[in-house]
């Protein structure tokens, strides 16, 4: 039976708090420097290189948030700033800075539309860019909007992550998953390794952790081998490889061809109750493969 899932309050509470960092970051290229000599004073200005190999702007919100993973490749310089530097910039030097944003492919900008009508003055906030307004969301900005704007700006958005339709709990599920599953997160990291060990384990901490693909393995391997047949078992755990063998997706087989999976380490993906047909399109352009608990 197919279910419609909704954050709780509670989450969509700790998703507003959490959302938009206390410290802004804004991606330029070093041709746009002069245009803000005087501000950066007043600013960190980290090298790209710099900026991506230390440990403090590692944080999984801050990856998940700014989604570094779509910055422009032309990135050159990290202007880091605390909450008010943007409000004290004159308004032409702001709007080019927000603009120049949009162009390296920053997280946190959004059109227009995800906005209710009236949350915001669209004179200050507003950046069009080709035929798209859009808004760029910075930390003084964020704590300017209302409780309702935000719940329904990141409600809109979280669903363009993620479906929020899935398969009913099984009846026979163990309570540690069934608890979990078709809900969402409220707190960024977890991701399919860590959602795959946990209903392996049955220890509840490890589905909020943020695992890689080796740290995976050594688990998956004393406690599961692989096998030969693609028919699943309750309790196989699905492996999508690359070409190369480096793993793409992993999920959890609770029978009937049913699979307690989680898409991302966003608080947007929720641990939901899909159907193998679905797993197969959405990771058929790699290798399957099963392992079976020993």
């Amino acid at each position: 039976m197919r279910i419609t899932m909704q954050p709780s309050n509670e989450q969509i509470n700790n998703w507003i708090e959490q959302y938009v960092p206390v410290q802004d970051l804004f991606f330029v290229k070093e041709e746009h420097l002069p245009l803000f000599e005087e501000e950066i004073l007043q600013a960190l200005l980290i090298p790209r290189e710099e900026f991506f190999n230390h440990a403090s702007y590692k944080q999984i919100q801050l990856v998940n948030s700014y989604e570094y993973w779509n910055l422009s490749k032309e990135v050159e310089f990290v202007i880091v700033a605390h909450a008010n530097w943007i409000t004290e910039i004159a308004p032409a030097k702001k709007e080019k800075l927000l603009q120049i944003q949009v162009k390296m492919n920053r997280g946190l900008i959004f059109p227009l539309s995800y906005f209710p009508g009236g949350s915001l003055p669209l004179n200050e906030y507003g950046v069009k860019t080709s035929e798209v307004e859009s808004v760029v969301l910075y930390a003084d900005l964020w704590e300017k909007l209302s409780f309702s704007a935000k719940a329904h700006l990141l409600k809109t958005y979280a669903q363009q992550w993620d479906g929020w339709v899935s398969e009913e709990a099984p009846v026979h599920l163990s309570s540690m998953i069934k608890k979990c599953a078709n809900t969402f997160p409220i707190e960024a990291g977890s991701n399919c390794l860590s959602t795959t060990l946990f209903a392996i384990s049955q220890q509840e901490w490890m589905i909020h952790e943020w695992v890689h693909p080796q740290t995976f393995m050594e688990k998956l391997r004393r406690t599961h081998h692989l096998i030969k047949t693609e028919e699943l078992m309750e309790g196989d755990v699905a492996v999508w490889e690359s070409d190369a063998g480096q793993i793409q997706h992993a999920s959890y087989h609770v029978g009937n061809e049913l699979f307690f999976n989680k898409n991302g380490q966003t608080f947007f993906n929720p641990w939901k109750i899909i159907n193998f047909d679905e797993l197969q399109a959405e990771w058929r352009q790699y290798s399957l493969k099963i392992y079976r608990q020993k």
